[in-house]
């Protein structure tokens, strides 16, 4: 297929990621500090998005991804604890402040929007007690913000965003085993169970172990044999939904906080204020958390680009991050005969966004199918996809598409 966009199709090997021996995938839930860091800062953008077309008509620049998450300090203690000092969030990088002499409040709306996404989230977090903010928004560079008053708006930036299809069935256990964990019906048959989870999935072969560090609310424990009390429930609980699932592996071995020790007392049990350790032990920070498909898959192409915050209008280290997963997902959707398919999509600074310096489509097809002969129908999907780039960056900026 003829094609003006430099698009190309090629054999990514015969071994999809699901069938290699080793898979390792990571998914960091809603309460480590990394996701909440990335979710405050991206619905900090979504909000000035919304602010900057009421006032002005128009998204204006700004990128929004250098959040930090600064731990504050609590003492922890069955039955209850206390937080001593409140975490701090900052707000970093760039915004438009005025426009043709309107004012935009970027302070006051970041503010709004991280209490409102703490208050919806983390059932134990107040943010008017528990956070104090800094605001250290400050405008753009000129060339940057010249880019919103050209007829076309091109790459803010070279970068590369990279996705992949379909998930593998390790992937599928871990990211459903998270939501499943910080679910409200999960939430309400164990209250003493905190929004700070991460799990790690780990396959050789047919076994899938997977290591869940949750935190635990102290004031629905009442002692360290309480602790591991309802920590056997929670266990048995996750077993139990993973095993209906009727996944396709030998073996599957769920562990629970495995830094426990019951021979240390209330020092040998992970406990928190909050519900998670970004109250007293762990900062977070915008890109360190999962990619934008909600995992961190080391046996997958990824990119380091921190999509949360950005412009969802010009920055191509989230556009293309978010596309090249949609693109993956369609093409494995609507073209027969693909097992696996990956796709990196790479900008060019300045240049229209519909015109990157290269989309690439990595492919691997069943034993019945070759890649010349579903390349025309990849090739017109990625080509499809990239010519409607205007409506999908309408899309990203109103929140349509999950970014962590």
């Amino acid at each position: 297929m003829k094609t003006l966009r430099n698009i190309t199709v090629e054999v990514a090997g015969t071994t999809p990621a699901g069938m290699r021996q080793i898979e390792l995938i990571e998914r960091k839930g809603t309460g480590h500090p990394d996701t909440i860091c990335d979710s405050i800062m991206e619905s900090v953008c979504l909000s000035l998005c919304r602010e900057y077309i009421e006032r002005t008509g128009q998204i204006l620049h700004h990128n929004l991804d250098k959040g930090l998450l600064v731990a504050g300090r609590t003492l922890v203690k069955p039955g209850g604890g206390r937080v001593l000092e409140p975490m701090k969030i900052i707000f970093g990088d760039r915004a438009t402040t005025s426009y043709k002499g309107v004012r935009i409040p970027v302070g006051e709306i970041a503010e709004e929007a991280a209490s409102n996404w703490l208050k919806k989230h983390l059932r134990f977090v107040d943010p008017d007690i528990h956070v104090r903010f800094q605001n250290e928004i400050k405008p753009g560079s000129a060339e940057l913000t010249d880019l919103f008053a050209r007829s076309v708006i091109g790459a803010n930036d070279t970068s590369v965003g990279a996705g992949y299809a379909p998930l593998s069935d390790a992937e599928k256990v871990v990211l459903e085993t998270e939501h499943y964990l910080n679910s409200p019906g999960f939430k309400q048959a164990f209250p003493e169970t905190g929004e700070d989870i991460k799990i790690m999935g780990y396959r050789n072969r047919n076994h899938l172990t997977l290591t869940i560090a949750m935190a635990f609310v102290d004031r629905f424990i009442t002692s360290p044999a309480h602790y591991f009390e309802r920590k056997a429930a929670v266990l048995d609980a996750v077993q139990h939904v993973i095993a209906a699932k009727n996944m396709p592996f030998s073996e599957i071995t769920v562990e629970l906080n495995t830094l426990d020790d019951p021979t240390r007392g209330e020092g040998g049990i992970y406990l928190t204020v909050l519900g998670t350790s970004a109250e007293g032990a762990d900062g977070g920070e915008v890109g360190r958390g999962n990619r934008v498909n909600g995992l961190i898959a080391f046996e997958r192409p990824l990119t380091l680009e921190a999509a949360a915050g950005k412009n969802p209008v010009s920055h191509v280290g989230k556009i293309y991050s978010v596309l090249a997963s949609e693109i993956a997902r369609r093409i494995y959707r609507e073209v027969a005969g693909i097992e696996d398919v990956s796709i990196l999509l790479c900008s060019q600074i300045g240049k229209p966004l519909d015109r990157p310096l290269s989309a690439s489509a990595r492919i691997i097809t069943g034993c019945d199918v070759t890649v010349d002969a579903v390349t025309d129908e990849v090739t017109a999907i990625i080509d499809n996809e990239l010519g409607n780039i205007t409506k999908f960056t309408d899309r990203l900026a109103h929140g349509e598409f999950p970014i962590c």
